[in-house]
């Protein structure tokens, strides 16, 4: 839930969800800057209640358009 409201106050669109080895993956697409912004936050501060102690982003691409649309928590 704090993701989601992340990713929409930088105005980007995407993804994410908790898996059950307690990582979460997802999906961001929007303007680099953007981008960038939610991977620090992601990096360092998250939700309220997670605990930080690595983070790897991984398959980034520039891209023409976006492919999805919103941003949601997958359950």
């Amino acid at each position: 839930m704090y993701t989601e409201k992340e990713g929409l106050r930088l105005g980007l669109v995407g993804w994410v969800k908790n898996t059950y080895g307690g990582t979460v993956v997802g999906q961001v697409q929007g303007p680099a800057g953007m981008v960038e912004e939610m991977k620090v936050w992601l990096s360092k501060e998250g939700s309220p209640s997670s605990r930080i102690t690595r983070a790897s982003f991984t398959n980034q691409r520039s891209i023409d358009k976006l492919e999805i649309s919103g941003f949601k928590t997958r359950f």
